[in-house]
């Protein structure tokens, strides 16, 4: 007797196909889905790390061949100051170009050496530093944090402003200077007699607006694009500190991109710093003129005098600082720093 074929097993044999088709159709509909990386950072679009930014997301659009889609997020529109570094570890965002200030309280003091006064002479000094041996190192340290550190951006170095002159470290004596969050640049304004006040970047305007702080210490270019100068009388060229990038992405994400495209971002990233360093210099000149011929604040310049007047002031910081950064690495950075 032969057994008609069961209506039942033929469907299920039917629905077993259909469901191997749709799942292969999924795998190629996820295959194509580009990888998002979101890079979120504090400042403008039109400052050096803002044109760094966009400069990544362009470079490594074009060669991923679009496997890999970039979301630039400015002015803090996702996280401020405090958040962004915990919101890349648990992984909210993939990539951030914090100051180099940022990593001292997440347990890295080492990146303090970069807040030190007056440790950089100039920019040549700098990449000695950050493309020598100690600037490995500092990367290495935040592994451990689940962090892997790309590249150092350039914005720097800054100058001081507030609603008086500052031209003699006596000037600073009661004012309310705004800070990022470093022990460093604590104990630089505390040397200069005045107030350190911790505040995110985004409420700098306001805060010099309603006098909750007095003046602040910034680049040019950051101080143009968040108009502190129509709140700040005054500015003084001190140059007496540096303000600089690091690039970090989440270990996690990044180990688990695979290797070829990952090398694909790595070759985006070298050359958006090329074009990142590049501009800050320009950057910088050219909103410190846009300041200048703004007419709402006025710019000074130190004599000689005032300036060595000011290194002395300022001296006793890096004595101060050398058990929490690390005697050895600031020795060492200024090796590097002077090595020619």
């Amino acid at each position: 007797m032969t057994r008609s074929p069961s209506p039942f097993g033929s469907v299920t044999r039917r629905a077993a196909v259909a469901a191997v088709a749709l799942l292969a159709l999924g795998g190629t509909a996820l295959a194509q889905n580009p990888i998002v990386i979101k890079f979120s950072h504090v400042v403008a679009p039109d400052t050096p790390k803002g044109r760094g930014a966009d400069k990544f997301k362009e470079l490594a659009e074009k060669y991923s061949g679009g496997k890999v889609k970039v979301e630039v997020y400015p002015n803090s529109q996702l996280f401020k100051d405090k958040e962004e570094v915990e919101a890349l570890q648990l992984g909210a965002v993939q990539m951030l170009a914090p100051s180099l200030a940022k990593f001292g309280p997440l347990g890295a003091k080492e990146f303090e050496v970069f807040d030190l006064p007056y440790i950089l002479p100039d920019k040549a000094a700098l990449r000695r530093v950050t493309e020598g041996p100690l600037g490995k190192r500092l990367f290495e340290k935040l592994e451990t944090k689940g962090i892997s550190g790309l590249a150092f951006w350039d914005n720097g170095f800054k100058v001081m402003s507030a609603n008086r002159p500052l031209r003699q470290p006596t000037d600073f004596r009661g004012l309310k200077m705004r800070i990022q969050s470093s022990k460093v640049l604590e104990a630089q304004f505390r040397a200069l007699g005045s107030i350190p006040q911790v505040m995110a970047f985004s409420e700098v305007y306001q805060g010099m607006q309603t006098g909750v702080v007095d003046g602040s210490e910034n680049t040019p270019s950051n101080m143009f694009t968040q108009k502190h100068h129509e709140v700040q009388k005054y500015a003084t060229l001190s140059d007496h500190g540096y303000i600089g990038y690091a690039v970090i992405v989440n270990k996690k994400f990044w180990d688990g991109l695979p290797a070829d495209l990952r090398g694909q971002l790595e070759k985006a990233m070298t050359e958006a710093t090329a074009y990142a360093n590049e501009v800050a210099s320009k950057d910088n000149a050219d909103a410190l003129d846009e300041m200048k011929k703004s007419g709402k604040i006025q710019f000074i310049e130190l004599t000689a005098d005032e300036k060595a007047a000011w290194r002395k002031a300022l001296e006793p910081v890096t004595a101060e600082m050398a058990k929490r950064v690390g005697k050895d690495v600031i020795e060492e950075f200024q090796r590097e720093a002077r090595t020619q």
